[in-house]
């Protein structure tokens, strides 16, 4: 092999004496340096000054540097010869060799060093296990007949498994199964996915897929080269109705607790020394991870004020009045949690049926908001099929669709697809393959006292005095049938006008409102009429939502003229004829989708809440009720049917 000065020399042929001079000179301070690196500067400076060449050492004559460094690398206080320059070379070469030879040999006995510390550890490790054993046979030990034949019995149950439930099975497993879901899914993914992922707070009604998104989102995150999430990144999920203050502090499963030597569940040794032993919680757990908080609307105010406190460290801090930092006995991690606290840096994500606005407003200004979307009849028949074909159950024409007039839910659909494939599997006879047929879906049906979830259904007809409003409840919209009739006065004094007492005091001033402005477009006095106003069904109309909708149904009754029983409204009626802003304009729309609605009228002061897919259903903002009547009767000559 070449050494240093030979590459450097070959480099360098026509190089004049004094630029070879100053390579070596290079050559002589690099070999000093990499004697220090072994060595150190102290102990080279004590052997310099044992051997006598501290002055060498700092001479500018190269010669008496490189006799300095010879007897340093070689140990040699017998050389005394200054070498001639044109030996130099050679002797450097040599020196070179020794250097590395020195390397080689200290990497030797390092290695050699850390094996048998190692090895000695671990003796040492044996021997006090064997002493421990022995201590413990001396002493009877802890086991008995009793306690030897119940650990026999739970390592015989360890033995024994079922196959896994119904709903693991159906469980989605990828993003692509997550049905009707998909802008939530995408802008969830996008959060994690970023290398500066943001805390989130999903909104929706159960059985959408909430808690499924996010496990699987996180899972997807892992892989992404931007994410901030390494690969064994933890997933924490924890139900916030189960989680509640203890103001005694003793137990806390989402952030931690300290048990105190005088309190149960102190470790013994700990105990009878009287130190104390934080448990890190669900937070540390969650660290470099996610924590996933389900229903965290539910969970303890001041759990979620302290749970704020952590997001804002990204640590956990304990105390105790027992904890002394100049206690010996206190072990190290002790006194590490106590004085620095534990690790928790993780992204949460909260999963709620909830209104945003009953959520903690500082946990809200904290994390970005994801809306899930309530679940179609056509979202509901494409989860049911997906799940048959992962049980690799055949279904009759039609099953997906009489699931889908039961619920709304993804989850409770899965759950009576599931029923009836256990139905089916218990009728078969002569090996034959399960069917789900619609005998079985009836019976589940049956069995769970279920109703259809939708009562009213939109159609082609045309009728006088009946037309559809819209209502919110939660985040799902529904869709509310009003009805009215008109007759000419009993009394000469004046007409009566009929309302639910159910559906409310701000619902029964829209009917007077209507009443003031039919009297504007029609020149007709309500009060010369008796006028009976009904919501079928008795519901509760939330508000003055509903006004727009009570107008024309008597304005039809009034004037006789039908209304479309395929069209939907909704807004606060103006004693004007204004038809202003109300809230939930985007559930409302899914509501009337739900019932076949095709054309649903909103205030045009909500044209920005319509989304951006409505999935078939026309929106037709608006702005006064003279609008919406020349859009249902764009001329004068509808007859009654």
């Amino acid at each position: 092999m070449k050494s240093f000065l030979e590459k450097i020399k070959g480099k360098n042929e026509l190089g004049t004496n004094f630029r070879e001079q100053e390579q070596l000179r290079r050559q002589v301070s690099s070999l000093y340096n990499i004697m220090t690196d072994i060595y150190g500067s102290d102990k080279i400076v004590l052997r310099a000054g044992k051997l006598g060449v501290l002055q060498m050492m700092r001479s500018e004559y190269l010669p008496e540097r490189v006799l300095a460094l010879q007897k340093i690398v070689l140990e040699d206080p017998t050389l005394d010869t200054v070498p001639e320059p044109e030996h130099i070379r050679d002797i450097l070469d040599e020196l070179e060799n020794e250097i590395a030879d020195i390397i080689a040999r200290r990497a030797v006995e390092d290695e050699l060093e850390k094996k048998i510390n190692e090895r000695l550890q671990q003796r040492h490790e044996d021997y006090v296990r064997e002493i421990r054993m022995q201590i413990v046979k001396e002493n009877t030990g802890p086991e008995n007949a009793q306690t030897l034949k119940k650990l026999a019995i739970l390592e015989k149950l360890e033995q024994k498994n079922l196959v896994r439930s119904a709903l693991d099975v159906l469980r989605p497993s990828s993003l692509d199964e997550i049905v009707g879901q998909e802008r939530p899914v995408r802008a969830l993914l996008s959060k994690l996915a970023s290398p500066f992922p943001q805390h989130i707070l999903l909104y929706g009604p159960p059985g959408v897929g909430k808690t499924t998104a996010a496990r699987i989102a996180l899972a997807a995150a892992r892989d992404l080269k931007y994410s901030a999430f390494a690969a064994g990144a933890p997933f924490v999920e924890v139900n916030g109705t189960t989680l509640r203050w203890d103001p005694r502090e003793v137990t806390n499963p989402l952030l931690g607790s300290v048990h105190d030597p005088i309190y149960q569940g102190a470790r013994r040794d700990l105990a009878d020394s009287g130190v104390p032993e934080p448990k890190p919680g669900l937070v540390t757990d969650a660290h470099g991870g996610v924590l996933f908080i389900d229903e965290i609307g539910e969970l303890d105010l001041i759990l979620q004020n302290k749970l704020l406190k952590v997001m804002e460290d990204k640590r956990v801090f304990f105390e105790s009045s027992y904890y002394d930092p100049l206690d010996n006995n206190v072990p190290r991690y002790i006194k590490k949690l106590f004085e620095e606290g534990a690790p928790a840096d993780f992204i949460l994500i909260g999963a709620t049926t909830r209104e945003p606005e009953e959520i903690n407003p500082a946990i809200r200004s904290r994390c970005t908001e994801i809306f899930f979307e309530p679940l179609t009849p056509a979202d509901i028949c494409q989860i049911v099929r997906q799940a048959a074909r992962k049980l690799n159950a055949p279904m009759d024409n039609g099953v997906a669709e009489v699931i889908a007039e039961y619920t709304i839910e993804g989850r409770k659909a899965v759950n009576i697809l599931a029923d009836a494939y256990a139905l089916a599997c218990h009728k078969v006879v002569d090996g034959q393959e399960p069917v789900i047929t619609l005998a079985e879906v009836y019976e589940v049906v049956q069995v769970s006292r279920l109703t259809p979830y939708i009562t009213r259904r939109s159609s082609a007809n045309h009728e006088v005095g009946r037309i559809f409003g819209l209502g919110v409840a939660g985040f799902v919209g529904s869709v509310l049938e009003i009805e009215a009739v008109v007759f000419q006065a009993r009394r000469k004094d004046g007409g009566v006008i009929r309302f639910n007492e159910t559906a409310g005091s701000m619902a029964r001033d829209s009917v007077f409102n209507a009443a003031s402005v039919l009297r504007k477009l029609t020149g007709r006095d309500l009060n010369e009429y008796d006028v009976h106003v009904n919501v079928v069904g008795g519901g509760r109309i939330d508000g003055p939502s509903a006004g727009a909708a009570i107008s024309l149904a008597i304005y039809s009754a009034l004037e006789n003229r039908p209304i479309p029983q395929n069209i939907a409204v909704t807004g606060e009626l103006s004693i004007q004829g204004r038809v202003k802003a109300v809230g939930g304009v985007p559930e409302k729309i899914y509501g009337a989708r739900q019932c076949g609605i095709e054309t649903v009228f909103v205030p045009r002061e909500n044209e920005k809440d319509i989304p951006a897919d409505t999935r078939g259903v026309k929106v037709v903002p608006v702005q006064t009720l003279e609008e919406i009547i020349a859009s249902i009767y764009p001329t004068a000559k509808e007859m009654v049917n």
